[in-house]
């Protein structure tokens, strides 16, 4: 399995037992840290106030069965049996479900998108016209043709990813206010709220401040730390169970959720709200699958995880069964059914699961903004990867801290476990409609089954969650504006940007510089030709950008070798090694002018400046050994003829790079530039590109590869286009809000355009225009 991205797949197929059971021990850790523990404060947000506990006992076991069918239902039936099956090539979330529909029905974001993409190992859009029902082609249609439905779609899976961020707020607040709230039962009431706020802040700091180390150090300490505190509240259930009411298990029955409803009313679906907090994490099932396989997150949960769960609720319940004097509200809170002798060491392990809990919906709200950016859909953010062997170990520094100074403001101002209760919940069920939908969609679209399927699954999983979104929309102004507020301005933030890149886009291809144009002025291109490599950063897969002849007519004068660099996101979770660059020739050889794509999948990791640098000087010389061999190569459309080309470790006989004295392989021959001598600095560096010596090499091949080598050797440059938004005169009021104010104050407060590259400061050129779009 290559090292860049095979090892990023799950490939089930031929794996062992003891590696699936690895796996899901493993995913204790990353997956069911949240969903773990949220016993902590169900039945503590369910009885806060809209219903209470009576001798009856017919609230506390109604909200039990409520709880068992919950569970059962949504994280059991819909994710584990049917959700994990929607995976693209091996990767969940929101966006993977909206990237399958994207390939399977043409509608795509990306406007860079090219035919060629297509042809991508994983992209598989499975578009047969044999297997095409009438229906699926009407609804495949209906999506294509129309730019509403696109933009509908869009938008609702970017509604989706914003109220997974909010939860990235909200999850670490609650999991550590309530895990600090056993500290209530051993302190008097008038001081709770000089422990548990600071007690509870403190560790968000802490928690926040060292997500720059990574998790890579401790992370084997998450799965024994979750594991350890679900053998703990199943242990503590069933001695709940056994000692204080062994015949709670009757109220796993329907019949006791009618009796809860007929009884409570309107009060009972309001507190609905609370319920659902038993199943908020449940999405991190199909939001981590890239870093596991289905078959070991489906063992992990329904061997382990879901019968902790039920045995730690039903626990609970016996207990309160049999205890209905209640002086304050924490007497409904986990930590009261815990025997006494037992709380304080249950309260650090407690404490310890929150933190694991955090940490997971932290990385994963990581994750999830790098897809977003590499969809065109968020600004250019700084990703730092924080390991070199675990795929997905990233980190967002400007991201962190507003995810810090939020979950600090929310964690002080309500100070309560209900009101948060309230926000996590919509955040949690909005999240679940919109993989319901994107479902419903990937049933037809993708997996070719009959539409009446999709409906039965809408209406029921539909019906159920909008049960609860109800109960949690009507918690408006104790709590749950809170996602709702947050969601909005990442959302305008998202629409904002991806409006602005689609604009300016329009703008290069409509003033773009035509190729003939070019070529017109000469193998000198009427400028002075100075040594080295020139890469145009542009985002057309075609044309001359503009930025290229605002440049030239202010400084007439480029590099010996000049290639326009376009690197593009794709609709795919990875680009494989192989196909990664797409390169072709601009003009007659003597020019020296090449197009290079290189594509990236929205989950691939980027290569830093040096080690791309020399793959793509390397696809280069590839290309050009290749071509004199009549490669098989494709079209763009656009009279340039484009070859596929690999990285440099893909190659079975071909030009490899090599940078240093120590080469002397038998059966090849060196082209070497006579300039590239031995030197100490740390900057020039002595390229060789070996190829083999059969077939012959003729000498204009030769020659380009020397020179090549030179243009290496001689420094790389990298001009790219900074662009400043105008809205054109007489545009609508909306439109220049849109462009001169958001873009504009997103663009110039994010990261500029060489973060895609990671450029050296010392080798880019920014040239600066003015976009009136």
């Amino acid at each position: 399995m290559d090292m860049e991205s095979g090892t990023y797949q799950n490939i089930v197929k031929k794996e062992s037992w003891r590696t699936v059971l690895t796996l899901a021990y493993q995913s204790l850790g990353v997956v069911y840290g949240d969903l773990s523990t949220s016993p902590l404060y169900v039945y503590k947000s369910t009885f806060a106030e809209d219903i209470h506990h009576t001798e009856s006992n017919d609230e506390i076991f109604g909200v039990l069965s409520f709880i068992f069918w919950t569970i059962t239902l949504v994280p059991l039936f819909k994710y584990v049996f049917i959700v994990l099956r929607a995976d693209d090539n091996g990767e969940g979330g929101t966006f993977a479900l909206y990237s399958l529909l994207c390939r399977h029905a043409r509608v795509n974001s990306l406007p860079s998108c090219q035919l060629a993409d297509e042809q991508l190992a994983e992209y598989n859009n499975g578009s047969s016209e044999m297997m095409m029902t009438t229906t699926r082609s009407r609804l495949k249609c209906a999506l294509e043709k129309h730019r509403v439905l696109q933009k509908v779609l869009l938008v609702l899976a970017l509604i989706g990813t914003c109220m997974v961020i909010g939860d990235g707020v909200l999850t670490p607040a609650i999991s550590v206010f309530s895990a600090v709230s056993g500290v209530e039962l051993s302190t008097a009431k008038e001081h709770h709220k000089y422990i548990e706020v600071p007690a509870a802040c403190v560790i968000l700091i802490g928690l926040f401040a060292l997500q720059h180390y990574g998790t890579h150090r401790v992370g084997f300490l998450f799965a024994p730390v979750i594991l350890l505190w679900l053998m703990c509240i199943s242990a503590i259930g069933v001695y709940n169970i056994l000692h204080w009411n062994p015949n709670v298990y009757q109220a796993l029955s329907p019949y006791y959720m009618y009796k809860f409803l007929k009884k409570t009313q309107s009060r009972g679906w309001m507190s609905l709200g609370g319920i659902l907090l038993c199943i908020t994490g449940s999405e991190a099932m199909f939001a981590d699958l890239g870093h596991f396989s289905q078959l070991s997150i489906q063992i992990a949960f329904t061997s382990l995880v879901y019968p902790s769960l039920i045995l730690a609720y039903m626990g609970q319940a016996a207990y309160l069964s049999q205890h209905h004097g209640i002086e304050s509200e924490y007497n409904i809170g986990f930590y009261v059914s815990v025997p006494e002798k037992l709380r304080w060491p249950v309260l650090a392990i407690a404490i310890l699961a929150a933190v694991v809990g955090s940490q997971a919906i932290i990385t994963g709200t990581f994750s999830i903004i790098k897809q977003c950016s590499a969809l065109g859909c968020f600004p250019k953010v700084k990703i730092v990867h924080t390991s070199s062997k675990i795929h997905g170990q990233i980190y967002i520094p400007e991201i962190n801290w507003i995810l810090m100074v939020l979950c600090l403001a929310v964690t002080i101002g309500f100070r309560d476990t209900r009101r948060l209760g309230n926000a996590s919940g919509l955040a949690v069920i909005t999240v679940m409609l919109v993989t319901t939908c994107l479902m419903s969609l990937v049933i037809v679209l993708c997996w070719h089954k009959n539409i009446l399927y999709a409906i039965a699954f809408v209406v029921f999983f539909g019906t159920i969650e909008s049960l609860y979104f109800s109960a949690s929309l009507i918690k408006f102004l104790e709590g749950a504006w809170v996602p709702i507020a947050l969601s909005l301005c990442f959302l305008a933030v998202m629409c904002t940007w991806h409006y602005g890149t689609l604009k300016r886009y329009e703008f290069d291809v409509q003033n773009k510089v035509s190729v003939n144009w070019l070529l017109s002025l000469g193998q000198t291109l009427g400028i002075k030709r100075v040594r080295g490599i020139g890469l145009v950063h542009t985002e057309l897969v075609t044309g001359v950008p503009a930025i290229f002849s605002h440049f030239v007519t202010n400084l007439p004068a480029f590099h010996q070798v000049l290639v326009f660099l376009c690197v593009k996101s794709v609709p795919v979770p990875h680009v494989r090694p192989e196909e990664r660059f797409l390169v072709g020739r601009v003009g007659p050889k003597q020019f020296r002018m090449y197009r290079c794509i290189v594509r990236y999948g929205y989950r691939d990791v980027h290569k830093d400046d040096i080690e791309f640098e020399g793959e793509l000087v390397c696809s280069i010389a590839e290309f050009v050994r290749s071509e004199a061999e009549t490669a098989v190569v494709e079209t763009n459309g656009e009279d340039e003829r484009m070859s596929v080309v690999g990285t440099c470790s893909t190659y079975m006989q071909g030009v490899e790079d090599h940078e240093g004295s120590d080469l002397d392989d038998p059966g090849t021959s060196e082209i070497l530039s006579p300039k590239g001598k031995k030197k100490k600095s740390k900057v020039k560096k002595k390229v060789r590109f070996v190829v083999p010596e059969t077939p012959k090499i003729e000498k204009e091949t030769r020659e380009e590869l020397m020179e090549l080598t030179e243009a290496r050797e001689g420094g790389v440059a990298y001009i790219m286009g900074n662009a400043y938004m105008r809205a054109k005169h007489g545009s609508g009021l909306v439109k220049r809000l849109a462009i001169n104010v958001g873009y504009e104050f997103l663009r110039r407060n994010t990261r500029g355009p060489r973060t895609a590259l990671t450029s050296p400061y010392a080798s880019t050129i920014e040239v600066g225009m003015i976009y009136h779009v």
